[in-house]
């Protein structure tokens, strides 16, 4: 949570798709960093939980909770900021494509998926969203990349789409860490395919080749 805090910028209205206990906008909104802010589920039991916390907190005026899938419950506008976290990177990619209409192209994006952030990043770039920021958080052996996007252009190559514009060109300490670990997982998997000759395990194979190759051009380029 606090590295998505520091990621995202401050602004009037954030709306916390998947607010799940509605911690974050409840800290946000508690340091000023928002006038205020919407915590939106698909489910009502996260829901009414973050309903009771932000009635704790003596928000109840200045954070409203909505149910609903995605975008849907999201007014055109309404938000400077949109938060999506803590799913993967297919459901992001969803809920960004079936709310389009929602967003007007000026708010800002801190989205953190969970697995699959190719998919995301391809979809800012099918929508018209640039990356301008991103971070990557270890925990516990699984990896979580953060990015912020604006309104813009862009052209990922494969290994950007993959790894992140950012990341890659700054050659972040825990991409090059899960880089690292995702070399050797390929060389195993190389290793096994060796002596299998079905046109599936040559296809395999020369995939595992050119991400083996894409990673070490990353690791080896100097950061600007």
């Amino acid at each position: 949570m606090q590295a998505i805090k520091a990621l995202l910028t401050d602004g009037y209205c954030l709306a916390d798709v998947g607010t799940d206990h509605g911690y974050l906008p409840i800290s946000l909104v508690q340091e000023g960093r928002f006038q205020k802010a919407l915590a939106m589920d698909v489910r009502e039991g996260p829901l009414s939980r973050a309903r009771e916390h932000i009635l704790q907190a003596g928000l109840s005026d200045r954070i409203e909770t909505r149910l609903g899938d995605g975008l849907c419950a999201l007014n055109r506008g309404e938000a400077d900021h949109i938060l999506i976290a803590g799913m993967g990177g297919g459901l992001i990619t969803r809920i960004l494509e079936e709310g389009k209409e929602k967003l007007t192209k000026e708010e800002e994006l801190l989205l953190a998926p969970q697995s699959e952030p190719d998919k995301v990043r391809r979809c800012l770039e099918r929508m018209g969203y640039r990356i301008v920021q991103e971070d990557m958080a270890a925990e516990d052996g699984k990896y979580y990349p953060m990015l912020r996007a604006l309104p813009g252009e862009m052209d990922l190559s494969e290994a950007e789409a993959l790894f992140g514009p950012c990341l890659v060109r700054e050659k972040h300490p825990v991409l090059l860490e899960y880089l690292k670990k995702e070399k050797n997982t390929l060389e195993k998997i190389r290793g096994g395919l060796g002596g299998a000759y079905s046109d599936r395990s040559r296809e395999r194979l020369r995939e595992i080749e050119g991400r083996l190759e894409m990673i070490a051009k990353i690791v080896s380029v100097q950061p600007c």
